[in-house]
């Protein structure tokens, strides 16, 4: 009997002495190395059936404070939205909860007529988004807009399981850090049912 209880207390032992993320990511998490940079392609798109979509550019979130990285792509979103709009291709916006129409950056406000919507990360879910781009005859969405790893990821994940093809224009999007970007960008263009439907693109590199 002593012996069987010694034999107990060793194996015990052994159990709680063994690492607690043994055979898991968290052991190896240290050696992981980031991926090659993916390179941006140029993308031609038919203004008829595209439709760009910028994602909670809001004052609540786009700013110095909150997430700083936001703003150095106000100018590349400015661009773009001007060339969709000169093109004739949609703009559609999206909005945080607790934020209106106001609340969009001054200088990517939508025009008159443009519609906006608003939800959590995911900006087809209980929103009328995908009958907005139905309506417009849209099979291909333009993406940008923060956060990358929210509304961005999300919403572009959606786009391809909904059937559109999705363009994320790199330059036009942001998130709390440059490692939560590539992580999220990484999945979208890896992941098995988004990356054969995700382009990566920048917005000089995007045109209708």
């Amino acid at each position: 009997m002593r012996n069987r209880v010694l034999g107990g207390l060793l194996a015990l032992s052994v159990v709680f002495a063994a690492p607690a993320f043994a055979g898991t990511v968290l052991e190896d998490w240290s050696k992981a190395e980031a991926p090659k940079v993916p390179v941006p392609k140029p993308v031609t798109l038919d203004a008829k059936t595209s439709a760009l979509l910028v994602l909670d550019m809001v004052r609540q979130g786009c700013n110095d404070q909150r997430r700083p990285r936001c703003l150095p792509t106000v100018p590349a979103t400015e661009k773009l939205i001007a060339k969709a709009r000169a093109a004739g291709a949609p703009v559609i916006y999206t909005l945080v909860a607790g934020s209106t129409e106001a609340d969009i950056l001054p200088s990517l406000a939508p025009k008159p007529g443009e519609p906006n919507v608003r939800a959590g990360t995911d900006k087809f879910l209980n929103t009328n988004l995908d009958e907005l781009l139905k309506a417009r005859g849209v099979k291909t969405v333009v993406l940008l807009g923060t956060a990358t790893h929210g509304a961005v990821e999300f919403t572009a994940s959606e786009a391809a399981l909904r059937g559109y093809e999705v363009v994320i224009a790199a330059d036009g999007t942001s998130a709390d850090s440059i490692y939560i970007e590539q992580a999220a960008i990484w999945t979208l263009l890896t992941a098995p049912v988004t990356s054969p439907h995700t382009t990566l693109s920048l917005g000089d590199l995007i045109n209708f």
